[in-house]
């Protein structure tokens, strides 16, 4: 080749180039038959390279569609249609993944499906499954066709590579099976009808965590479309309600305190973390962060120790991530305002789902659990912190032991990162607060002197005495200096 004067092109060559072909120095076309195999080739490969090209640059601009709103609109400006799939990247490699993340019982929907540490409780969801067709009044057949028509539908609430192995008909039965027995497991744990089917409280209870594991969820689209199937709808209906109201608050709520009629859950999850926000997301306080203070308090037991008091938000109508802060008067001390929360077994699963849930890459939303969470963390470092917050009625301690309420937090805090402006105005004003010295001093002083009812009577008294010294003293000043004095003569 060298000695003919002729240049092949290189494959980089080829992909940039739209037309690719051996040129010799003289700018003449080789005529020969390796020449023409060597063009055609290259003509080929310069073929496939642009076709490569072609490809790359049409998935790069199906990833930004035409209608996509500027990245300076809040959450992107975009709704929040997530789908069903498994637990975002960063949190695969928690500690305890498994605990918190997978199911302890029963695998509902296509994810866990078929794992054989879960083949026991088919047996129980294909039985919850027949008594829910039984009290529908409706067919089983009839039920199942329901699901089936509506597959197209319901797997596009999945993740594609969640339901790729499932064809629609086994697809069809699984969501048709576990719906079925979603439903009539949550209408018997309301009633306490669970106790008839003589099952153990324990395993009613970790059935009951499973169903809001985000790798556990169902459309709530199918939870609908067989409710409306069923004779008992109302009761179905209410008995979903009333679920949530007590896996949110610890207690049924009244009526009022229902979803919005325009709004509809992705899932039981989704439906949870509405309930527990009320509906209403947390205020924005990105203008006010443009100036970001240091925030150097820590736990319960600082903030104390700088006149900071924790105190317990008991309305009803305020949703559990509200937290405020204010000082009486405007002056002193100040009052970290919580609402009150329960700390069980289920919690940890419960609240580390809901984080993932805010976690996932097509959920736009302002991380309002994952911001709540951790701010709980932050005042949360040992034993006397949750001692004090146990005090106050905020926490609700249901594990036994404060250190374990201490290590559950700080477990469920690891490696998460809050949206920076949440909660801002408070942070903003304890921070103000704890930078004040003259308000730690008084804070001090105040411990040192009323820290019991001992230290109070003993300062008291003091008090007292030091007054009732200065009356004496200024008495008997006054009485000598009456007597120092002159007498006129009359």
């Amino acid at each position: 080749m060298a000695g003919s004067g002729e240049r092949v092109i290189s494959m980089e060559e080829l992909l940039s180039k739209k037309v690719n072909v051996v040129i010799t120095e003289a700018g003449e076309i080789s005529r020969s038959r390796d020449n023409s195999d060597l063009r055609r080739r290259s003509i080929e490969i310069g073929e496939e390279a642009c076709e490569l090209k072609k490809k790359r640059f049409e998935e790069l601009r199906k990833s930004a569609p035409d209608d996509h709103p500027s990245i300076n609109t809040p959450n992107g400006g975009q709704k929040a249609t997530p789908k069903i799939q498994k637990v975002p990247l960063l949190l695969q490699d928690h500690k305890h993944f498994d605990k918190y993340f997978k199911p302890r019982l029963v695998a509902i929907g296509p994810i866990h499906h078929g794992e054989p540490k879960y083949k026991p409780a088919e047996a129980y969801k294909l039985r919850m499954a027949s008594y829910f067709v039984k009290d529908s009044g409706r067919k089983d057949e009839i039920l199942y066709d329901i699901v089936e028509n509506n597959i197209e539908q319901l797997r596009q609430c999945f993740d594609d590579k969640v339901t790729e192995k499932y064809n629609d008909q086994a697809l069809a039965w699984m969501l048709f099976v576990d719906g079925c027995a979603i439903l009539q497991s949550i209408h018997c744990a309301v009633s306490n009808d669970w106790k008839d089917w003589k099952m153990k409280y324990d395993l009613m209870a970790f059935a009951t965590q499973d169903l809001f594991l985000l790798e556990n969820q169902l459309p709530y689209q199918l939870l609908v479309d067989l409710m409306n199937s069923s004779a008992k709808r109302v009761k179905l209906e209410k008995s979903i309600t009333d679920f949530i109201n007590q896996q949110a608050y610890g207690k049924s709520q009244p009526s009022q305190n229902g979803l919005p009629t325009t709004v509809r859950p992705i899932h039981l999850l989704d439906l949870l973390r509405t309930k527990i926000m009320k509906g209403n997301p947390q205020s924005d306080d990105r203008e006010l962060n443009r100036k970001r203070l240091k925030l150097t308090y820590r736990n319960v037991e600082e903030l104390r120790a700088a006149g900071i008091y924790m105190r317990c938000n008991d309305s009803d109508d305020d949703p559990l991530t509200t937290i405020r802060f204010n000082r009486l008067l405007g002056f002193y001390p100040g009052y970290l305002w919580l609402s009150p929360i329960i700390v069980d077994d289920a919690m940890g699963p419960k609240f580390l789902n809901l984080i993932a849930y805010e976690m996932c890459p097509d959920f736009y939303n302002k991380f309002e659990i994952t911001s709540y969470i951790l701010f709980l963390d932050s005042l949360i470092d040992n034993i006397k912190d949750v001692m004090e917050l146990r005090n106050k009625g905020i926490l609700k301690n249901c594990l036994g032991s404060d250190k374990e309420v201490a290590r559950l937090f700080n477990e469920i805090g690891t490696d998460l990162i809050p949206d920076p402006d949440a909660y801002g105005h408070v942070k903003h004003a304890i921070q103000r607060h704890y930078d004040a010295k003259w308000m730690t001093w008084i804070a001090e002083a105040l411990h040192e002197h009323f820290r019991s009812p001992w230290t109070f009577m003993a300062f008291s008294a003091a008090i007292i005495v030091l007054c009732l010294t200065f009356l004496q003293t200024w008495f008997a000043f006054k009485e000598a200096r009456g007597n120092s004095r002159p007498r006129v003569r009359r």
